[in-house]
């Protein structure tokens, strides 16, 4: 895929906290982004980095004003290096987890994953370097993937004694094939950027000094678009792969819904107001 024809304006970004591993910015126009930054580690994440991310995606949850949110990582290192997100440091990695400043082992990237994959907004990773191992699930669990032409993607579990058995095996294989995933997961190979894309790992290839602008054009495309739809299009996309997680996901949409039409708030102006409900305006649809 080629970057859009016209170069889009650039966002003032302002930033919105205070974090040491990750960055945390937002704009007017209703786009989040969301950084980590320790790229002398290759942003590979620690649990105080998964805590901050988990912190940044829950006030991007709970901010009405913000629609998308884009994923990227830190760069280029000192060396030169780029990294979107090289998976778990394993430096503090002990026997049961990744361990944080108190000495417990954690596994806390689960509740991110799960916190981006319902997050009822449009999450976009912007992959510039390395997306590898737990980095590369993190990607994957988004709804939208634009890769740089640097990128590569891979896993790397079988190799440092792990492997992700939930999202990262079984969504993967939903997207790329359950063939090509065995060979992500078996070989611990890595692919460039236009490998992934051929592959259906990404949905798109541009210039490194290009990614953030082809970021910001595909949020803007999708800010244009009703909300609502947007929101119950992520659940139902969902509810198809996440067993009965994705059904409630969906069905607590349904309910959203539901409870701002004038036969839901007549159930509930009833019970408040101590009288039978009156539901003889609402028909009964085919």
């Amino acid at each position: 895929m080629s970057p859009s024809s016209q170069t889009p304006a650039a966002v003032q970004w302002q930033p919105a906290g205070t974090y040491e591993d990750i960055l945390f910015d937002l704009c007017e126009e209703g786009i989040a982004r969301i950084t980590i930054n320790r790229p002398h580690k290759r942003n590979a994440f620690r649990p105080r980095t998964v805590q901050e991310l988990c912190d940044a995606f829950s006030r991007v949850r709970d901010n009405p004003r913000v629609g998308v949110v884009l994923f990227t990582g830190a760069g280029p290192a000192a060396d030169g290096g780029w990294a979107f997100c090289a998976g778990g440091d394993q430096s503090v990695r002990g026997d049961g987890g990744y361990l944080d400043e108190s000495g417990l082992p954690r596994l806390n990237v689960l509740d991110l994953q799960r916190l981006i994959r319902s997050l009822p907004k449009v999450v976009i990773a912007l992959v510039a370097g390395y997306a590898i191992g737990g980095g590369q699930v993190l990607h994957l669990l988004c709804d939208l993937s634009l890769a740089a032409e640097n990128a590569v993607f891979g896993q790397t579990g079988p190799r440092v004694g792990s492997f992700d058995g939930g999202f990262g095996a079984g969504y993967l294989a939903r997207v790329v094939g359950q063939r090509k995933a065995r060979e992500i997961w078996f070989l611990c190979r890595q692919y460039g950027a236009d490998q992934a894309l051929a592959m259906g790992l990404v949905n798109g290839v541009v210039p490194l000094d290009q990614l953030e602008a082809e970021g910001i054009s595909w949020a803007r495309e999708v800010l244009q678009h009703s909300p609502t739809a947007i929101r119950c299009l992520k659940a139902a996309f969902n509810a198809e792969t996440d067993g009965l997680a994705g059904i409630q996901e969906l069905a607590g949409q349904a309910t959203h819904l539901f409870y701002r039409t004038e036969e839901g708030q007549e159930g509930r102006n009833a019970f408040l107001e101590k009288r039978p409900p009156d539901f003889s305006d609402a028909p009964w649809l085919p």
